[in-house]
């Protein structure tokens, strides 16, 4: 398996998560539910097949982990509708998940069995795909948080405002695991748990910006949209984590995460 074949996976993928999520909207609860799955299922098979064929997690380039992110962010809005029934949220998981898709499609990179030492320790794939699955439930919290602005009339729902809650509380917790357990491979690869590297630092950034985010929701309950602002500004602290980083100056050259752009 090698990566042109990624189209017609992705494209049948695709396919069957947009059926699911008309599916949602028509009310055909089951049907969305097997139609997404079936989705998934395809898509992971291909990330399977892709792994065999590396010999390798694919996790080292951006459009590798792009890969992931355009997987479990389908997987959030399944997890999102099994749990509370909005019917929206699989529509926007599913566009959001294209966009990256597209991303991969129209800006390959080369996938190649290449991994450099310090990639090839045990933490290492654990590490990201905990971290892309919080960035995908972090993601599906951001929709809810724009949802919750700009384009729903009845402001403030607690139904609604819970469901943010519930998202950051999980995504939130991934992240925290995938930090703990990049500290580890941190360790085993260059000999120490934290070194406030660019990355590290602006992941520090972001996970203090979610938890800020949750304690203005426990201790200010009246001052929803300021906590959905920060939501909002949270994400895009985390999209500088992932992937903004590799365009600082502070970066070049000196940062120990930037071996994915080489």
């Amino acid at each position: 398996m090698n990566w042109d074949w990624f189209i017609y996976f992705a494209i049948l993928s695709v396919l069957l998560w947009a059926i699911g999520a008309w599916r949602a909207f028509k009310g055909h609860h089951l049907q969305a539910c097997l139609l997404t799955a079936g989705g998934l299922a395809i898509f992971g098979l291909f990330i399977g097949l892709l792994w065999h064929s590396l010999e390798r997690p694919p996790l080292r380039t951006m459009g590798e982990t792009r890969l992931w992110y355009s997987f479990f962010l389908p997987l959030a809005g399944l997890i999102t509708y099994l749990r509370w029934k909005y019917k929206w949220i699989l529509s926007f998981s599913t566009l959001l998940s294209l966009v990256f898709i597209c991303v991969n499609i129209l800006k390959p990179e080369i996938h190649n069995k290449t991994l450099m030492p310090a990639l090839q320790s045990p933490w290492f794939a654990p590490h990201v795909i905990i971290y892309m699955f919080a960035y995908a439930l972090l993601g599906a919290a951001a929709i809810m948080g724009i949802y919750l602005l700009w384009i729903k009339k009845d402001k403030g729902n607690p139904k609604e405002m819970a469901l943010c809650d519930n998202l950051v509380y999980v995504g939130l917790s991934f992240m925290t695991l995938g930090m703990l357990t990049g500290a580890l491979w941190a360790k085993e690869a260059w000999g120490h748990y934290w070194s406030w590297d660019p990355k590290e630092t602006w992941a520090a950034v972001t996970w203090f910006s979610y938890l800020s985010y949750l304690h203005i929701r426990l201790g200010l309950r009246n001052r929803q949209r300021t906590a959905l602002y920060l939501l909002l500004l949270s994400f895009v602290f985390l999209q500088m984590c992932w992937w903004g980083i590799n365009y600082l100056p502070s970066a070049q050259g000196s940062s120990i995460h930037t071996y994915n752009m080489n």
